[in-house]
């Protein structure tokens, strides 16, 4: 059965459309994206699948402006606003959010100040302390976070499942149109993988869009993903429904060679072993 779609048009009429067009881009002179093509509008829920090593992570540190990627070719368009003419913050303010797979601790930035701030870089009126601290109560409880990790320094001596949490706090807060999830889960246990579950589906309930990385079928057994594209050698080379998580998991990596006629770079060994980011998987998405 011949499942698989190559970057299709997806485009919601009154939603944000996020759309990349031939995305090529380079850290310290070597080539990462070979050409990404790929759209993704608001209400959607999007897993980007691949091996290791492949240009996930860069993929989404290239649409937020990390400066240590460099565009070499492409373009990012946020509804009709050329993205990668923008600094970082302002790429922010139009509704795009990336929730980090290795959050920095920053020292003497007091949690609650930098997201106090961060809100108010996107008010046309600065909210009050009241206000702030309000919405930074309701969402702690429902994280399921101390709420004295507001009162300390930004990430410094958090676990690496508070600093997730502090991710999908910003999230909250925040309330992109799209949000771009780097391992969010990873760090987690199970309840906590739970909780950060529950608040991605109330997102997804508002309409808001998901752009999800995850070594773990787990997460997207809990969040139920509307599309799945697999980026291989740089590129979006299949784009699919959540049928493709079943097809990697019982077969691999493998039919992009045998079907799609891909030689994949970095192979990894006994590729057609390997399922959704070397991980077993199939007692979750069963």
């Amino acid at each position: 059965m011949h499942f698989c779609r190559i970057t299709p048009e997806f485009e919601v009429k009154g939603m944000s459309v996020l759309k990349i067009t031939n995305l090529h881009a380079s850290v310290e002179g070597k080539e990462i994206l070979k050409g990404v093509n790929l759209t993704i509008s608001e209400g959607e829920t999007v897993a980007l699948l691949g091996p290791n090593g492949h240009g996930k992570s860069t993929l989404l540190n290239v649409i937020m402006g990390h400066p240590r990627y460099q565009v070499t070719e492409g373009s990012i368009y946020f509804d009709d606003v050329d993205v990668l003419s923008l600094p970082t913050d302002e790429r922010s303010k139009l509704g795009l959010f990336l929730g980090m797979q290795l959050p920095s601790e920053i020292p003497g930035v007091i949690n609650s100040d930098f997201l106090k701030a961060a809100v108010n870089a996107r008010r046309e009126k600065p909210i009050s302390t009241y206000n702030f601290y309000k919405l930074l109560d309701n969402a702690t409880k429902e994280l399921k976070m101390p709420f004295d990790l507001a009162t300390r320094s930004l990430n410094e001596g958090f676990s690496g499942g508070e600093k997730k949490r502090n991710e999908i706090l910003q999230l909250e807060l925040l309330q992109p149109k799209i949000a771009l999830l780097d391992e969010i889960d990873s760090g987690l246990d199970v309840d906590a993988m739970q909780v950060v579950a529950d608040v991605i589906r109330k997102e997804q309930s508002n309409g808001r869009g998901f752009l999800v990385i995850s070594h773990y079928a787990r997460l997207y057994d809990l969040i139920l993903p509307t599309r799945a594209v697999v980026m291989i050698n740089g590129r979006i080379v299949v784009d699919g429904g959540p049928e493709v998580f079943k097809r990697i998991d019982q077969h691999g990596y493998e039919f992009i060679k045998t079907e799609l006629g891909i030689e994949i770079e970095k192979e990894e060994p006994e590729m057609n072993k390997v399922s959704i980011g070397s991980c077993a998987v199939k007692d979750a998405i069963k």
